[in-house]
């Protein structure tokens, strides 16, 4: 197989130009990454903000500094543009694109095939082509393949262009893993598609794990999101048995977590939030019904999560009823509105359906969020509150929705009339709901 070698010691010699489709929290870490490991690489999307953004120097992702990023834009490792063109120039392409679900709760795979026919346009003999956006079993033979093999050359898939699927695996915030040490799955659709794929990626990631084909990769992601999701979803239906038996939830969590076996700790919360874990095991069910069968765990799990936002509005309308309070004309702040702690991604974010529940229903909503300084949401634009002591002066309930490290917990309880503490930042004290 002489392309294979080929690309192979191009990789090895570094003269390998790596493209990335696609530079959001996934794509961009990425480029940084291959550039730092001595490819040269362009970066491509459709967003003009960000080409400036990164033309300039400046991330616009918390995980990748400014500084980190334009050494590499001022050395010529990194460019990016939003002219497909570059990819007739690139030995790699890496899709790292968004797959949103439908309304309907279909997948939307439409980012995916833009991505696919833009390089089919510029397919040419040698080129390896990595599919990172997750998404179900079956969509790199199914959906990517089929249009590059019709590309007008006849190119074989193989022997002449190589094709692979590796699932991105990021959590924004994290320091201790990240895209150089995070082990890394890779799947290719030939031996020889395989071999391209663990060539290129070991040459930057630290550990890349083979797996017999692209199905095998696409399911792996999927059972990794689908395994928190289901876990999530039990110790939320935890919260809400422990509350019916007048027990502390997070006692009996903790107290579950001191066996040194056979028990892995999840903590209950507002619902889920990121990109992943709410809607990743749903490409799975829908897959599954393709096939008739019903993936019962996870449509379970995912009724219960997306059922915690309008748990937490009930339970700030009880502990309002219980001090005397309506919570219509009642001032809520909810504090953290970012899906998880220490970040800002707002994707998917539970606290913003808890504020449109509180807002329905007639209260008087603000947030404060060190990560978030404003959000536009369903019609809905806030700024986070300027002054934190007098949006805790002035609240009837304060509303923990996101665990942020910034905040000083104590001071909070000592300002706070009202508590609803989601996420047991505060923890259960007296007047406090927990």
């Amino acid at each position: 197989m002489v392309a294979v070698a080929q690309l192979i010691e191009r990789i090895d010699r570094r003269d390998a130009r790596v493209a990335i489709i696609g530079l959001g929290y996934v794509g961009l870490p990425l480029a940084v990454v291959f550039a730092e490991a001595g490819f040269h690489v362009v970066g491509v999307d459709v967003d003009p903000r960000k080409i400036e953004a990164i033309t300039c120097g400046t991330s616009y992702i918390e995980d990748i500094p400014s500084a980190r990023l334009a050494a590499l834009v001022n050395e010529g490792r990194l460019t990016a543009t939003s002219d497909f063109a570059a990819l007739r120039e690139c030995d790699a392409v890496s899709i790292c694109v968004p797959t949103p679900l439908r309304k309907t709760g279909d997948p939307d795979i439409s980012y995916i095939i833009a991505a696919t026919e833009q390089i089919a346009l510029h397919l040419h003999a040698g080129m390896l082509v990595v599919l990172e956006s997750t998404t179900y079993p079956g969509t790199t033979t199914e959906i990517i393949l089929p249009r590059l093999s019709a590309h007008e050359s006849g190119l074989r898939v193989g022997e002449d262009f190589f094709l692979c699927f590796s699932p991105e695996r990021v959590d924004p915030g994290r320091t201790d893993w990240t895209t150089v040490n995070t082990p890394k799955v890779m799947g290719g659709v030939t031996p020889q598609c395989l071999q391209a794929g663990l060539a290129l990626y070991g040459a930057a990631i630290q550990t890349v794990v083979p797996v017999s084909s692209t199905e095998a990769a696409e399911m792996t992601k999927l059972l990794e999101n689908t395994f928190r999701a289901v876990n999530i979803g039990m110790v939320n239906e935890v919260l809400l048995m422990c509350e019916r038996l007048d027990l502390d939830a997070w006692e009996v969590i903790e107290a579950a977590a001191t066996k040194p076996f056979g028990f892995m700790k999840f903590t209950p919360g507002p619902g889920l939030g990121g990109h992943c874990i709410p809607i990743d095991p749903l490409y799975l069910s829908w897959k599954m019904r393709t096939l008739n069968y019903r993936a019962q765990f996870i449509e379970l799990a995912s009724e219960i999560n997306t059922s915690m936002p309008r748990h937490w509005a009930r339970k700030v309308q009880d502990a309002l009823n219980d001090a005397g309070k309506s919570l219509k004309g009642s001032h809520v702040l909810v504090l953290g509105v970012a899906y998880k702690k220490d970040v800002s991604d707002l994707r998917e974010s539970p606290a913003l359906d808890i504020i449109h529940l509180l807002q329905a229903k007639g209260a008087l909503v603000s947030y404060h969020d060190p990560h978030v300084p404003s959000f536009h949401y369903e019609g809905l634009t806030l700024q986070s509150e300027a002054d934190l002591d007098a949006a805790l002066e002035r609240a009837d309930c304060v509303v923990v929705a996101t665990d942020h490290s910034a905040y000083d917990w104590a001071a909070i309880d000592r300002q706070a009339r009202l508590v609803v503490d989601t996420r047991r930042a505060i923890g259960l004290n007296v007047g406090r709901i927990g």
